[in-house]
């Protein structure tokens, strides 16, 4: 198998008894079930924060974060730890695995066809990862997602969001643009960089991340087929 570390990727583990509640209360996902998830943690108004994937390992909680997010996500975990006894430390033994190959870890939980996804310890870094994700037209990250409300980052279409898990931190506006069914502006992968509304521009791959109006997306913009609903 050919080198699959994703070196743009960190882990954070989250230890102690009553870590799952915990988390369960603060993220859009549902940390109870089946593990990984995607899931983003918001401000109370339901704008990004953060987005991690969460993962089992025994009685911990490992979010597999962006490689630039542990302090800063470390640090917001801790405001609502409070007085719990709950670990939350960078754990550098492990590291965040990808490959397109069949038969290591598990399928992305946002879109299967974005590859295999696993965590252990590291080695050689992967090519590809990047411009194979934003070609699906899948974001992430603080510099792409920013500080969007978290359904204008396709949240519900990549399964980034449960509504049905009960309340988590910016809930109450998150369920009320589903409940209205009132996404307005959405992010999208183009091919070069359009205008103004360009949130980050890859110019080594001729792509682009835009902040578009639904009722104006650019006509250079990747339709994958699992945004195609989002935008009709």
């Amino acid at each position: 198998m050919s080198a699959t570390t994703l070196a743009d990727r960190a882990v954070i583990r989250l230890s102690g008894a009553e870590v799952r509640d915990f988390l369960q209360g603060l993220v859009t996902q549902d940390v109870t079930g089946p593990l990984p998830v995607w899931a983003g943690l918001l401000t109370a108004q339901g704008k990004c924060l953060f987005d991690f994937l969460v993962w089992a390992d025994g009685d911990d909680l490992l979010l597999d974060c962006e490689a630039e997010a542990p302090d800063g996500l470390i640090k917001r975990l801790a405001i609502y730890r409070l007085r719990k006894p709950i670990g939350i430390e960078r754990d550098d033994s492990l590291a965040v695995h990808w490959s397109l190959e069949d038969g290591k870890g598990v399928a992305d939980p946002r879109l299967a066809e974005l590859g295999r996804r696993w965590l252990g310890p590291a080695d050689e870094p992967a090519s590809g990862w990047l411009e194979h994700r934003l070609r699906l037209g899948v974001c992430e990250g603080r510099v792409e997602l920013g500080d969007l409300l978290w359904l204008e980052c396709n949240a519900a279409e990549l399964n980034g969001v449960s509504f049905t898990k009960g309340c988590f931190v910016g809930q109450e506006n998150t369920a009320r643009m589903n409940w209205r069914q009132k996404v307005n502006r959405r992010l999208v992968v183009v091919e070069g960089a359009v205008d103004e509304r360009v949130r980050v521009a890859y110019p080594g791959l001729g792509l682009a991340v835009v902040h578009a109006r639904v009722d104006a997306v650019p006509a250079e913009a990747i339709l994958p087929r699992w945004l195609e609903p989002a935008l009709s």
